[in-house]
């Protein structure tokens, strides 16, 4: 007599799922003090940074930008040594940078600082600053690289300066500061006899910046360097 073997009727996919499901309460059970422990610390890392914001970051934060606050009164008035160093009873933006670390007004006196020394001059420390500084503002990092380009333009360094002036124009385009740094870029290369390209940036921002101060004398610009092309 041939015996007939039974067919199983449960569908393969539920099956697997079953079987999954068994491996993984089997790995539960082998390793719930594992996943206790794992558990716990996640919660004491996430308990340990909430108390480290509240209790030593939001009032470091807060002293900084009360000290800030001096700086930048001195910074708006043109006393950029004192913005930097201080007066004695507030701390200036080098202070600032040393001793709040990790807070915001420490990353911005890093712009500030640069800024101050790109003002005195002192140009290589202005690029040590600004290369040190960065936000997620995109008007405020274009002014940053803005900054760099004047830097390395004071040093002659035309072809770093070209560069900077570039971030600077197309990492926030708008009417106000693009043109600004757009116009820099193509006085360079108009220098540098690079008419062509000199050409092609007056005409942009005639085309796409008609509303900036600088596309109300571009004309002239776009004479002068076709002028220099036809001789």
């Amino acid at each position: 007599m041939v015996k007939v073997k039974k067919e199983d009727n449960a569908p393969k996919g539920v099956e697997t799922v079953d079987t999954a499901l068994t491996k993984t309460e089997k790995f539960i059970e082998q390793n719930q003090k594992l996943l206790t422990t794992i558990a716990l610390v996640i919660l004491g890392l996430a308990a340990a940074y909430m108390a480290l914001r509240r209790f030593v970051l939001q009032p470091r934060e807060s002293d900084a930008q009360r000290e800030m606050y001096v700086a930048q009164d001195y910074f708006a008035q043109d006393s950029f040594r004192l913005a930097l160093e201080g007066d004695g009873n507030h701390l200036g933006f080098l202070d600032i940078i040393d001793n709040y670390s990790f807070t915001k007004s420490a990353r911005l006196s890093k712009y500030y600082a640069g800024l101050s020394y790109l003002h005195m001059g002192d140009f290589d420390e202005a690029i040590r600053y600004l290369k040190k500084f960065s936000t997620s503002s995109k008007m405020i990092q274009s002014m940053a690289y803005g900054a760099l380009g004047d830097a390395y333009s004071e040093k002659e360094e035309y072809e770093n300066a070209l560069q900077y002036y570039t971030k600077a124009a197309n990492v926030s385009a708008n009417q106000l500061t693009t043109p600004i740094y757009l116009m820099k870029a193509a006085l360079i290369y108009e220098t540098q006899g690079n008419n062509k390209e000199a050409l092609a940036i007056y005409e942009r921002i005639k085309k796409d910046f008609p509303q900036s101060s600088e596309s109300n004398t571009i004309d002239k610009y776009i004479a002068r360097v076709k002028a220099k092309m036809e001789q």
